[in-house]
């Protein structure tokens, strides 16, 4: 069981500097190759790298040599009823092992039950039970790769009548227990909180920013949620929406400069367009960084 102390974090950790990343699309690699860097650190799903070797590797060595890389995962399950899948939790640490990223997250939710595999990350219902659970599985994860990991805020569709504490109350907790950090994904708040119908603003204003360790912008779609009523869908297909810009800079007003993902998974845009979504995000980091030099 790891204590309520962080993780020391290892030399690959502070390598992600408080900058601006993307996700690493294996169609980009020739224009990142050929082009002078435009970002500082790139970040991968690990399950797309659990095979022994090949042209994926090939490419992802290439990248980790000259730039700072981060794992996202996807397919833990942190929140599963049942034990971590031991066989995963392996590849995993192989993964950890080969590339030293300087941070590694995953989501709260789960995604397996048994032997069955969901194509979707499932929420949890807030309650101490669920909390214990959640508890013990990063604990085995964290033990399992010797490094912090961080949790991140989920996109929400649904909420659970059963659930007794508020997502910011069960993430703080799960930090203090833990020792693990957070990963706070700026559009998912605005997501759930278009859809529950709270205030965003209030949301990150009490969200505990000390464990903050990433922050994640993406772009959401709006679907017809019936009974003239929005739905917003964790899309990762477009540009960061501009009210989400907004809520980010209400972020880093607290926060300072925290390394910050632009994730775009679908219709993936061509190289330029998400180097320009990065780009935004760090003149708003440098931005913040010139008020607090000169506030100090």
């Amino acid at each position: 069981m790891l204590t309520d102390r962080p993780l020391p974090i290892s030399r690959a950790a502070a390598a992600i500097p408080p900058r601006a990343g993307v996700g690493f699309k294996p169609e980009h690699f020739r224009d990142i190759e050929d082009s002078a860097p435009a970002v500082a650190w790139f970040e991968v799903h690990p399950e797309n790298y659990m095979g022994a070797g090949g042209p994926p590797h090939h490419m992802l060595e290439r990248i980790r040599r000259d730039h700072p890389l981060s794992l996202h995962g996807v397919g833990l399950s942190i929140g599963s009823a049942g034990r971590l899948d031991r066989v995963h939790l392996a590849r995993l640490k192989a993964l950890v092992d080969r590339y030293e990223p300087g941070l590694f997250s995953e989501h709260l939710a789960w995604s397996t039950h048994d032997t069955v595999y969901l194509n979707d990350l499932l929420p949890l219902p807030y309650t101490a039970e669920t909390l214990a659970l959640v508890a013990d599985h990063v604990d085995e994860a964290q033990e399992a790769l010797r490094r912090r990991m961080l949790i991140e805020n989920p996109s929400t569709y649904v909420a659970f009548e059963a659930s007794d504490m508020s997502e910011i109350e069960f993430l703080d907790a799960l930090a203090r227990r833990t020792g693990c950090g957070l990963l706070l994904d700026v559009n998912n708040v605005h997501v759930s909180a278009v859809n529950h119908g709270f205030s965003a603003e209030a949301y990150l204003d009490a969200f505990p920013l000390q464990h903050v360790s990433e922050l994640h912008l993406a772009g959401h779609a709006e679907v017809d949620g019936g009974d003239a009523t929005r739905l917003l869908v964790d899309a990762h297909d477009r540009n960061v929406a501009d009210e989400v810009w907004r809520l980010y800079e209400r972020v880093i007003a607290r926060a300072g400069a925290v390394p910050t993902l632009i994730e775009w998974d679908n219709d993936v845009p061509d190289w330029p367009t998400l180097a320009a979504e990065a780009r935004r995000a760090d003149r708003m980091l440098a931005a913040r960084e010139v008020l607090y030099a000169r506030a100090s």
